[in-house]
């Protein structure tokens, strides 16, 4: 299985230092893990002016939509400085108690940022979830030739589902739109130096977006210690993928369509000059 990662291989290493979350991809594909992971250690907190991120060479293909002309720019933070701003944005895009309880605050550009880049491979860093674990183990029924997903496992992911769903999908682009260049530049620093993270980030959509669904009964199969998908093809999906097979095919409905309005709003709006 291909390792955790963080850049891609063969990339050069990191400079020392929503989209969306960006908030609701890093939602529908780091939320739910199996087990609890230790939180990071906090960073700086002194605000300084935050440097310009470098321009890739070529145009992006889809470029960040234009932020809304009604409001004056705000200054953004330095990138190793943005917790706090973060926090504030986001409290009020989905609510203090709601931010609270879902999201782990440190560090929360890097951790999406390379959340949303690993969702699409076989495996991602757990200990960079931006999000909180929804902890518990898989409910499985049956044992042996006979062990499938357990129905009752999809009531382990209710509150991050209706929190998903009540997510106001033009509240989210806004604030992602404003904080851009912050993601811009963690994306650069984790490899891409010609690359754009709202490109990365619409491709991760349309991937979770052609997620499998199965109707009936999802066979399981114990090869090692913990349940894997016992149909071979199933269980070489990417790591976000898997994640909609896991909560079940309502709960990953619900997903898909807020995934396909975010998308929306990403693509269609005029993009910023």
């Amino acid at each position: 299985m291909e390792p955790d990662r963080m850049r891609p291989e063969g990339a050069s290493p990191p400079r020392v230092a929503l989209g969306v979350t960006v908030a609701i991809v890093a939602i529908a594909g780091a939320a739910w893990y199996f087990w609890p992971v230790p939180e990071a250690a906090p960073v700086p907190t002194v605000v300084t002016a935050a440097p310009p991120a470098p321009e890739p060479a070529k145009p992006p293909h889809y470029p960040v939509p234009a932020p809304d002309a009604s409001e004056p720019p705000k200054p953004l933070p330095a990138l190793d400085a943005s917790d706090a701003a973060l926090a504030q944005s986001f409290s009020g895009v989905f609510g203090a108690k709601a931010f609270a309880q879902f999201f782990r605050p440190e560090s929360l550009v890097r951790r999406i940022v390379a959340t949303v880049d690993n969702l699409p491979r076989r495996s991602y860093a757990q200990r960079l979830s931006p999000v909180a674990p929804v902890g518990g183990l898989l409910v499985t029924e049956g044992k042996e030739e006979g062990l499938t997903l357990s129905p009752g496992n999809a009531a382990r992911y209710s509150a991050w589902v209706k929190f998903v769903e009540a997510v106001d999908v033009k509240r989210v682009v806004a604030a992602y739109v404003h904080f851009y260049p912050l993601f811009q530049q963690a994306y650069v620093e984790l490899g891409y130096p010609d690359g754009y993270f709202n490109d990365r980030l619409v491709q991760v959509i349309d991937h979770l977006l052609e997620a499998p669904v199965v109707q009936g009964p999802v066979k399981l199969v114990v090869r090692r210690v913990l349940p894997e998908f016992a149909d071979p093809a199933l269980e070489s999906e990417s790591a976000g993928r898997k994640i909609l097979l896991r909560i079940g095919p309502e709960n990953a409905a619900v997903v898909k369509a807020k995934l396909r309005a975010l998308r929306k709003e990403l693509t269609d709006r005029t993009p910023a000059s």
